[in-house]
């Protein structure tokens, strides 16, 4: 997949220019002059790299890279300053606000290549290390700290659209008696399986992730308790119809599942699911249990 670099500059020479030098290299150009407007479609756009006129009319580059630093949204998008002639102390201002390099105009192709490639690599290797913190090394799903922050999103998504959001909560019945019988070689194979059978189950949106331990949680945006529950039954039967086998053992699986829907505030999703689940394992394991709408609602 191309990156992506937003060009901020109100010279339609200058989009000419870049576009020229940029068009052998495997990156989406998007092009804007300027203007209050800016912040919005570089939070739209979540570039790789934006390269930034200082020279802009109001308000001017400075102001905007002091904007979109401030954003969380923006804050990790790297910013490299287009300018004509600048003196130490401007220099000194735009990395104290947070940019990354400076291209002085008019500039020489490879030299702005150079510039840009080096940009771009440093983001790529900056996005590749948050993501490995953001996965769990056994299964490959995301981890906890990954879920805690997608939830955090994607209930004020819930809540601004009016949209249901559900929880799936579940935990590997019996998995320190299939430790101890098997060893933990197995127990890892085992929780590498349930990984697979859960992306395979779940929809592209929905976020898998193992949420500690032999315990997964799955967050579905748009669907309902009723779907969830539904859901949450497929994946039950999939997992205890799909024996695990490792060497010259083979052996059949199951899980209990806990189901909430977020509603009003979507506080408290995690802890209905969760209640629920306890329930589902105290009620004789390897079913699905889901909250009350009363409980999650308050």
């Amino acid at each position: 997949m191309p990156q992506k670099i937003l060009l901020i500059d109100d010279s339609k020479a200058i989009h000419t220019l870049v576009k020229t030098v940029l068009w052998n290299e495997a990156v989406e150009l998007t092009y804007c002059p300027g203007g209050e407007s800016t912040l919005a479609t570089a939070l739209s756009l979540q570039p790789d790299l934006i390269l930034l006129d200082v020279g802009l009319p109001h308000p001017n580059g400075f102001e905007l890279c002091r904007r979109l630093k401030s954003d969380l949204k923006t804050l990790a998008i790297p910013i490299v300053f287009l300018t004509g002639a600048t003196t130490v102390n401007e220099r000194i201002r735009g990395w104290e606000l947070g940019a990354v390099d400076y291209i002085t105009k008019p500039f020489e192709a490879t030299e702005f290549l150079v510039r840009v490639r080096t940009a771009l690599r440093t983001k790529h290797l900056i996005d590749l290390l948050a993501r490995k913190a953001m996965i769990d090394g056994l299964t490959g799903l995301y981890n906890r700290s990954h879920f805690e922050q997608r939830l955090e999103s994607e209930i004020a998504l819930a809540r601004a659209d009016n949209h249901p959001l559900s929880c799936i909560l579940l935990d590997v019945d019996n998995f320190k008696h299939l430790n101890d019988q098997h060893g933990h070689l197995f127990g890892d194979e085992v929780l590498r399986n349930l990984s697979k059978l859960l992306i395979e189950g779940c929809r592209d949106q929905d976020i898998v992730c193992r949420y500690g331990g032999e315990e997964f949680s799955i967050l579905l945006p748009n669907v309902s308790a009723g779907a969830a529950i539904e859901l949450a039954e497929r994946l039950r039967v999939m997992i205890a119809e799909r024996p695990i086998r490792l060497l010259n053992a083979e052996v059949s699986i199951t899980c209990s599942f806990g189901v909430a829907q977020a509603l009003a505030t979507g506080v408290g999703i995690i802890e209905q699911a969760d209640k629920a689940l306890y329930c589902a394992k105290s009620a004789g394991r390897n079913r699905v249990l889901a909250a009350t709408i009363e409980h999650v609602a308050a």
